[in-house]
């Protein structure tokens, strides 16, 4: 069984693996390069990284590492489901330094409340307090 680790060394990313998922997701399909790489480029970025260091699993917190951090585009390439993985990602970016203290984590997902939930993420208790612009499928 192969090994893994995590980087947020972008340098050891491969761009063409993250975008290649991203801009086919639900969340954010068609999403141009130029733009996915600013915002890879003004986030901390974490990426799970095979024994022979080929990308298979990413996640970028978008944040002022002093009192708030969005979760977003994570992903676990399909061939590698199921290795625990997202778990291994979660405990890596739930324990890096710069995110230890900040007041408020917060996230959208469609389908991994369970996974979320052993991190300590939990249902939004106010929801009437929060508010959004929203544009309905912005890249295509």
């Amino acid at each position: 069984m192969p090994t893994y680790s995590v980087s947020c060394d972008q340098a050891e990313m491969d761009f063409e693996v993250i975008h290649g998922f991203i801009s086919n997701s639900y969340w954010a399909q068609g999403m141009p390069k130029g733009l996915l790489r600013k915002a890879l480029a003004n986030s901390l970025c974490f990426a799970v990284l095979d024994s022979e260091a080929k990308q298979v699993a990413f996640g970028r917190l978008i944040t002022d590492k002093a009192t708030f951090a969005y979760l977003a585009d994570v992903f676990v390439l399909e061939s590698h489901r199921g290795l625990g993985l997202s778990k291994l990602m979660m405990t890596s970016i739930m324990e890096h330094p710069d995110l230890q203290g900040l007041r408020r984590i917060m996230l959208a997902t469609r389908d991994a409340h369970g996974l979320y939930a052993q991190f300590g993420f939990n249902a939004v208790d106010t929801p009437e307090t929060l508010m959004q612009i929203r544009l309905e499928n912005p890249y295509l």
